[in-house]
């Protein structure tokens, strides 16, 4: 079995009310910055880091996807409004660093979803890979 990991969560879980509504979603917004749900069981997970299920007990978190670059940013707005998706904020720069440019749209549960690009950048590996059991 095999991982991947990013920088320090390992995987966040989302409880939603109507699990193919946020199949939707989800599925359109991955792909516009250029990820996918990976697998399906009782929920779906993206990535090995993203986990929705379905439940009473609804969450209400801010998620943050990484984009490569502006033209991302505004493909996952597009994306997440024609899904199903609720406006909270329009591509553009933030005032958080120099060069942050995000997006920000709530998906069917209110979360607050966000594509963000943080400006031209260098990455040493496209993930952590972790091989499990052996």
């Amino acid at each position: 079995m095999q991982f991947h990991r990013g920088r320090l969560i390992d995987h966040v879980h989302l409880v939603v009310r109507d699990l193919e509504a946020s199949k939707r979603f989800y599925a359109a917004v991955l792909a516009s910055v250029g990820r996918s749900i990976t697998h399906e069981g009782p929920g779906f997970f993206a990535s090995d880091e993203l986990f929705v299920s379905q439940g009473d007990a609804v969450s209400h978190v801010h998620l943050a996807f990484q984009a490569a670059d502006r033209d991302t940013v505004h493909r996952f707005h597009a994306a997440a409004l024609k899904a199903g998706g609720r406006e909270n904020g329009g591509p553009g720069e933030r005032h958080y660093h120099p060069g942050y440019y995000g997006a920000f749209a709530l998906d069917p549960d209110g979360n607050n979803i966000e594509a963000v690009h943080h400006g031209p950048a260098t990455r040493s590996a496209e993930s952590v890979v972790i091989n499990a059991g052996g």
